[in-house]
């Protein structure tokens, strides 16, 4: 389905001027038909007057980044884009099946309150009002935010994410008439993708996993390369939501966190490579200066120390820097040895 676009029915004002002076000349050719006496101009008055509102039916007002799909007793005859007041065929119908379709997302059409258009017709006193319902597709950029969903990682750890996807619709035929619902089925395919994505990727750094599918283990994971799985996320759901007219502009991670059942262990597991990460700095810099204060006794022969004094005293040394609690030193006020 190829959208065409209909540039040339920006004739809105003219035709409202001059359907309501043809009401006007209608009312006043049948008060002098029926002075007079004349009943051709009786007729034509009443003729007009009774089927003249259709006119006011193909009188159309689109808002910037808004567009209306018409169709005439079930042909596609194409698309009005831009800002403007537009006359159309008064038989033609707009369609949008996802008008009423409300998601979790902002800049979305309000498709609860429709827009009116009111034509008010004199004929033996009475008033006519004609509403048009809200058919318009929004061509403006909008978020979608889906809720959290629950997936396991490549390493089999259940974990809760949750994305913001930026898209907007680029060809209206497509959008309406190719799906049953765009907004539906973006929805389906932003989960469908985030699952898709996901299970590459293990939530922390491990060894051994490929994410990338070239055979070779990499340091890809859902914590670190949340930029590159944005990337992937949104290229998977534009490959798919293509044939609906759609552009996805970005997609985004909102959240990310492993799920209930397991956040307990795992922390405790983050905190365990902490303090083991943590040891293995101290326990560096302690042999270290213990080598510096045996290299710097020995330069200055403060005092001669044999191979056993010199590992009791590394091991004090040690004991002392590598301890979680100050040392508590014992004096010795006699010899040396």
């Amino acid at each position: 389905m190829e959208e065409k676009l209909l540039t040339n029915r920006k004739n809105g004002m003219a035709v409202l001027l001059l359907t309501l002076a043809l009401h006007i000349l209608a009312v006043v050719a049948l008060i002098y038909g029926a002075a007079r006496g004349r009943g051709i101009l009786v007729g034509a008055g009443l003729l007009w007057l009774c089927l003249g509102w259709i006119m006011f039916l193909g009188l159309k007002v689109l808002k910037p980044q808004e567009a209306l799909v018409l169709t005439l007793f079930g042909k596609y005859i194409g698309t009005l884009k831009g800002e403007g007041f537009y006359f159309v065929n008064p038989f033609c119908s707009s369609v949008n099946p996802a008008a009423k379709t409300k998601l979790n997302q902002s800049g979305d059409v309000d498709s609860s309150k429709g827009s009116s258009l009111t034509a008010v017709i004199a004929a033996s006193g009475t008033q006519a009002q004609l509403e048009t319902a809200n058919k318009k597709v929004s061509l403006k950029i909008m978020t979608l935010n889906n809720s959290r969903q629950k997936v396991n990682d490549c390493l089999g750890n259940p974990v809760e994410i949750g994305i913001a996807v930026m898209w907007r619709v680029v060809d209206t035929a497509k959008a309406v008439f190719n799906v049953d619902n765009y907004k539906e089925y973006l929805s389906l395919q932003c989960d469908s993708a985030l699952r898709n994505i996901v299970r590459i990727y293990p939530y922390d750094v491990a060894q051994n996993v490929d994410t990338t599918g070239d055979g070779v283990a990499d340091e890809g994971s859902l914590r670190g390369s949340s930029e590159v799985v944005a990337q992937r996320i949104r290229d998977e759901i534009q490959s798919k939501v293509a044939e609906a007219g759609l552009e996805i502009i970005e997609a985004r991670i909102t959240y990310l966190a492993y799920a209930p059942e397991i956040a307990a262990v795992m922390l405790q597991r983050q905190q365990a490579s902490a303090i083991i990460d943590a040891r293995k700095m101290i326990v560096d810099g302690a042999v270290g200066m213990v080598e510096m204060a045996l290299d710097r006794l020995k330069e200055n022969n403060v005092v001669e120390l044999d191979e056993e004094r010199k590992a009791a005293m590394v091991s004090n040394l040690l004991v002392v820097l590598c301890g979680n609690q100050n040392a508590q030193p014992v004096v010795n006020s006699g010899s040396l040895y």
